[in-house]
């Protein structure tokens, strides 16, 4: 299924697949200029799940979830929030794919270690001209020698 149905199970890897009753949505009224309506419509939403509890997550995929997910909200809920559009059914598939990104980005591997090496003949020139030319600049604000 795809991450963009407003209901239904949230792909968000081969592995991980979370089911529709592990996700918890909250509705409430969007901020902003509006109409007639921005007094009734709750058009913006918000969407949970705790990633400690939910199904449909292997263990080494809920390890690195809850290590890496920035904002755990209790320190095991991620949460999304979607408000940009007037329409609830919008705002829904938008948390829905904010919610897949934020896990996907969360579930990706660590970068390579950055292996550290000496700065090469011209970065160390370039250096060195810089901070000769720093040196004559600030030469020039001194006052003048009596």
């Amino acid at each position: 299924m795809d991450t963009d149905d407003a209901a239904g199970d949230l792909w968000v890897s081969d592995d991980v697949v979370l089911p529709a009753g592990a996700l918890t949505w909250r509705f409430s009224r969007s901020s902003g200029p509006g109409g007639q309506g921005v007094n009734t419509a709750d058009s913006r939403v918000e969407l949970v799940v705790d990633l400690a509890e939910a199904p449909g997550i292997p263990d080494d995929a809920r390890a690195r979830l809850l290590a890496r997910v920035p904002h755990l909200v209790g320190g095991t809920r991620a949460s999304v929030t979607a408000s940009e559009s007037r329409s609830q059914r919008r705002n829904r598939e938008a948390a829905r794919r904010r919610l897949a990104a934020l896990l996907r980005d969360a579930l990706l591997p660590d970068p390579p270690a950055r292996q550290a090496r000496r700065p090469s003949r011209g970065a160390r020139l370039r250096r060195m001209e810089d901070k000769r030319r720093r040196s004559e600049r600030k030469a020039l604000r001194r006052s003048p020698a009596e």
